[in-house]
């Protein structure tokens, strides 16, 4: 759970990525948000995955910092969930046991780094500094290809028609011959497509398109 007296921080009011911490062990919890909130960065933890899970939202930035062996449902069992349910969110397992066979399970389940307690203070924040900015990339992808695939939509049938060749590589007087219109026409709508797609270059324009979401709409 929430620890006492502290609200999960409102996007109105806090715009840092947050911290999740999910460790049964209440002193580790205190220890690790005080560490970490020391180092300028928003902190959210529970007691246990069920509790967790209640309250997160697929898509939000940030890590979690995940004990591999909690009451109910365990780290590992977590982090499959949370792969299985499309969450990319970056996961730095943690755990009390020397135990390389867990190590090597939390990595091929998806686990971005695997932390054996007692961390350290800086190996503990370098994980996290590096799962923060790999979230923060990982957002960042996923608002270009979604204003990307939003743009596509906008895109009449024909105009898609014509985007697809263009990055295909199509000259526009070789458009105009397949599909039956004026080469002037082909570079009107090309003009048009660059500006609704606010690309400047026709590399531009092809990396927006081999976007994966951006495939689909087109």
């Amino acid at each position: 759970m929430l620890a006492p007296g502290i609200s999960p921080p409102s996007d109105a009011i806090d715009k840092r990525p947050i911290v999740y911490i999910v460790d049964d062990d209440l002193l580790i919890r205190d220890g690790l948000r005080c560490l970490l909130e020391a180092e300028g960065l928003a902190v959210e933890d529970y007691d246990n995955s069920e509790a967790f899970l209640m309250t997160y939202q697929p898509g939000e930035g940030g890590c979690l910092l995940l004990d591999a062996r909690l009451p109910g449902m365990s780290g590992i069992e977590l982090l499959r969930w949370l792969r299985k349910n499309g969450s990319r969110i970056p996961i730095l397992m943690m755990t009390g046991h020397s135990d390389v066979a867990m190590a090597v399970e939390a990595m091929k389940a998806g686990a971005s780094d695997f932390l054996e307690k007692p961390v350290t203070r800086r190996r503990l924040v370098d994980s996290v500094k590096v799962a923060v900015t790999a979230s923060r990339q990982i957002n960042e992808r996923d608002d270009e290809q979604r204003s990307a695939a939003e743009h596509i939509a906008k895109l009449t049938p024909r105009q898609k028609e014509i985007l697809m060749l263009v990055v295909g590589g199509r000259p526009s007087k070789n458009i105009a011959a397949d599909i039956g219109i004026s080469q002037r026409t082909v570079e009107s709508h090309r003009a048009s497509i660059m500006r609704k797609l606010g690309a400047k270059s026709l590399p531009e324009l092809g990396r927006i398109v081999m976007r994966p979401d951006a495939e689909k709409e087109a």
